[in-house]
């Protein structure tokens, strides 16, 4: 069974995909931007969630997080490995959502208060926040790129994936009109067992013995 073709015609959901690539991409360049500027401010807010321990990995984290952010955000912006980078950033919103919860409820516990009302730096790059805000938004992150990883956008992207082609054989529409003129009229000088015509009609009109 043949894959249905991918329509080249944008629809309004691929414009809005568009738009979504744009605000995730301005936003990651943005943060990631905020945090390379100020590599030990962030080192320190790396250390705060006590993930990691050897501090070899700690600077290397500092260092290179944020110009993968810038990274993944430009590739965003510029439509190139559409699906690769909204599953990067799935990969990244994902977990780091979960530590902020868990370091807001821990303090919430601590301290005694509602975890509405918790508010310190997570690391994102927009100073100190109201945790439930943010996580509200890196839900709202994680949808997104979710929706670009189903495929949407792709017309209106420079290269959606860079492994493998965008198109599929059933959308050359010359070659499929072909193969079913083929099938319709068979070729004169052959047979439908694929032999040649010649072939069959000597033998045919031979004598028998």
């Amino acid at each position: 069974m043949s894959a249905r073709p991918l329509s080249t015609n944008p629809t309004r959901a691929d414009m809005l995909a568009v738009l979504a690539r744009w605000v995730l991409g301005g936003f990651f360049v943005y943060m990631g931007m905020q945090k390379a500027v100020h590599p030990e401010a962030f080192l320190k807010l790396v250390r705060q969630y006590e993930l990691v321990g050897d501090p070899f990995l700690l600077n290397t984290i500092a260092a290179c997080l944020p110009w993968f952010e810038v990274f993944c955000g430009l590739l965003l912006v510029a439509g190139v490995a559409v699906r690769g980078t909204a599953l990067m950033l799935v990969l990244l919103l994902a977990p780091f959502t979960l530590v902020v919860v868990k370091r807001a409820l821990a303090i919430a516990a601590a301290q005694g208060v509602a975890f509405w009302t918790v508010k310190f730096d997570c690391g994102c790059g927009a100073g100190e926040v109201l945790i439930w805000k943010k996580v509200l938004e890196n839900s709202l992150f994680v949808l997104l790129s979710c929706w670009l990883l189903s495929g949407r956008g792709r017309p209106l992207s420079a290269r959606f994936s860079l492994f493998g082609s965008d198109e599929t054989e059933s959308e050359i529409p010359e070659l499929e009109a072909f193969n079913g003129a083929e099938k319709q009229f068979p070729s004169p000088l052959l047979s439908s067992d694929g032999r040649g015509r010649s072939d069959a009609s000597r033998s045919a009109n031979a004598e028998p013995p």
